[in-house]
């Protein structure tokens, strides 16, 4: 099993070669979620995630021969640009097998650095497969993701800042995939502070550590999630250990609660984190039980999300929060009908974004068109107000 001195020894080695990332207190994401809130800001490495530390830690580790024979890494986007990057730095051949389904953004980066980009497999699992028979086929070093003691020693040094930095944390959340991450760290953090608590976080599409630990021998899996990083369908022999002995609980959240994390993250931290970086902040929103009153470390564990799907989820989120609606007018096919409306909602201070007429597919009399308006709002009473006045006033109304 891997020691504390390991991750000792992995943190003097990334002395230098990473950046000493913020670990933070958020006042208002404390005040939200009824506890203090630290967060450490891993979406601030030069590749924007965690999977640097792990990666450096073992490539740096290779002899002479293995660093001529090159490497091979399977990897949903972080782990692959970690790897890419420092091998790139060290001099050594990188192959990288992804998912064909992998963000574009982390292919793209994962190719900048030089490595080989080779896409293969549906998702984590299928790609891993093909990059240990490719593996074999060349003669290429495999850099496992998560099941490596040097990759996992790299990780437990987040941990240790974070401790370091923030001492009086009582307990620590972490995202899971694979397990690489949360084992590091736990082990680090329970072997200087037995009293904390570790609770780990998986997506309810993907919660092959949970049902590992619980004894759930046929988990249900999605085709897909928005925390690709953490879509993982087999923890590691080496990290399933290490959570069975140091991690407290291990919590699920769903795409709905990632989703708001993320935005809360980028509006209120003006950070920009992935679906696994916001899985802390989505456990401590859904599970807040387990957390009130407690001085809680998150590990914003990485920033690589695609913008098209940022955007998305900014939408999702202000129509979820009441300040973007879709509301249905019934308004008179005549000349001046939708001035009419469109000169209330201006009066009620919702600002129109989109327009969609309806007269073909609508249940009203002829003469009559339904008007789809998506507009700007403040809140699901201003939302109310809207339609109530309209409605009120000759225009029938309701929020789509």
């Amino acid at each position: 099993m891997i020691s504390l001195e390991d991750v000792r020894r992995a943190q003097t080695a990334l002395r230098g070669q990473i950046v000493d990332t913020p670990c933070l207190h958020s006042r208002t994401l404390s005040d939200i979620a009824d506890c203090e809130v630290f967060l450490k800001f891993e979406n601030l490495q030069f590749t924007a995630a965690f999977k640097e530390r792990g990666a450096f830690v073992k490539l740096s580790a290779l002899d002479a021969a293995e660093r001529a024979r090159g490497v091979i890494a399977a990897s949903a986007g972080n782990h692959a640009q970690g790897v890419a990057y420092h091998a790139q730095r060290l001099g050594i051949p990188a192959t990288i097998v992804m998912p064909v389904h992998a963000p574009a953004v982390k292919i793209e980066r994962t190719r900048a650095f030089g490595a080989e980009v080779i896409l293969e497999g549906q998702n984590f699992d299928e790609a891993k497969q093909a990059a240990t028979r490719i593996a074999a086929d060349r003669g290429l070093v495999f850099v496992h993701a998560y099941d490596d003691a040097a990759v996992i020693a790299g990780q437990g040094t987040i941990g240790l800042e974070m401790l370091a930095v923030q001492p009086g944390l009582d307990t620590l959340v972490v995202p899971i995939g694979g397990g690489g991450l949360i084992g590091g760290i736990a082990l680090a953090a329970k072997s200087l502070r037995p009293d904390l608590r570790v609770i780990g976080v998986q997506t309810e599409r993907f919660p092959s550590m949970h049902a590992a630990v619980h004894g759930d021998a046929a988990p249900a899996f999605g085709t897909s999630t928005i925390a690709d990083g953490i879509a993982v369908k087999s923890p590691g022999r080496l990290t399933e250990a290490l959570v069975r002995q140091y991690v407290d609980d291990i919590v699920l959240v769903d795409e709905g609660d990632l989703e708001q994390a993320i935005v809360l993250l980028l509006e209120i931290e003006k950070t920009v984190v992935e679906g696994a970086g916001a899985a802390g902040l989505a456990a401590l929103l859904k599970h807040r039980g387990l957390f009130t009153g407690r001085r809680v470390g998150l590990v914003l564990c990485g920033g690589n999300i695609d913008p098209l799907v940022l955007a998305e989820i900014i939408e999702r989120g202000m129509a979820r929060s009441g300040r973007l609606a879709r509301i249905a007018v019934a308004v008179r096919d005549a000349p001046g009908g939708l001035a009419a409306v469109a000169n209330r909602l201006a009066a009620l201070g919702a600002n129109i974004d989109e327009i969609h007429h309806q007269r073909t597919f609508s249940a009203l009399p002829v003469q009559s068109v339904e008007v789809e308006f998506v507009v700007r709002t403040r809140s699901p009473q201003h939302i109310h107000e809207v339609v109530t006045h309209l409605t009120s006033e000759g225009f029938p109304a309701r929020q789509v």
